[in-house]
């Protein structure tokens, strides 16, 4: 699996290929937020720009997604290796320095160190289903079956008795 190797907190995560930067981080209990940004994020749209995040030189163009028209029009005034953590995919292993807004007082130090330990490459899929996995699929796909089967008889069974203890058509009144 990819790894994301977040600068900042100094912790190794491991992503599935194709993860959204942003879920993988809050899921991890990474701080992507400052104080405005966890009052008033957009949860993961790419409205408001509080989840950038920092992709250093050094690690692979291709380990995360293109910029998306969003990125490029919301961080127009930004850093090129800057990205929002919503908009981007993670296809590599990777580093990241969390809220590069705050800044980092040695992070030339840290990212140096970062890189001098070799991030795993992981592997480029998805894993296979477990085995016996369709075996549940189809054994809930029967249950629904007989759910829709049961629910066609009641309605037939309705639909023959002409309709007898059922409402009338229209809006009630209270007639006094």
């Amino acid at each position: 699996m990819p790894v994301i190797r977040f600068v900042r907190e100094g912790r190794d995560v491991e992503c599935y290929p194709g993860e959204n930067l942003r879920e993988v981080a809050l899921r991890e209990g990474i701080q992507l937020y400052g104080l405005k940004g966890t009052l008033g994020n957009c949860g993961g749209c790419g409205q408001c720009i509080t989840c950038f995040v920092e992709v250093p030189e050094g690690t692979s163009a291709l380990a995360l997604t293109a910029r998306t028209t969003v990125e490029d029009q919301k961080l127009r005034r930004r850093p090129q290796q800057w990205r929002l953590a919503c908009q981007a995919l993670v296809q590599q292993s990777l580093l990241v320095i969390t809220r590069p807004q705050v800044g980092l007082g040695d992070k030339d130090t840290l990212v140096a160190q970062a890189l001098a330990t070799p991030l795993p490459a992981g592997p480029t899929s998805w894993p296979a289903p477990a085995a016996g996995a369709d075996d549940a699929v189809d054994a809930s796909d029967a249950v629904l079956a007989d759910q829709e089967d049961a629910l066609t008889a009641k309605r037939s069974e309705a639909a023959s008795d002409g309709g007898a203890g059922s409402k009338p058509d229209g809006p009630e009144r209270n007639e006094q």
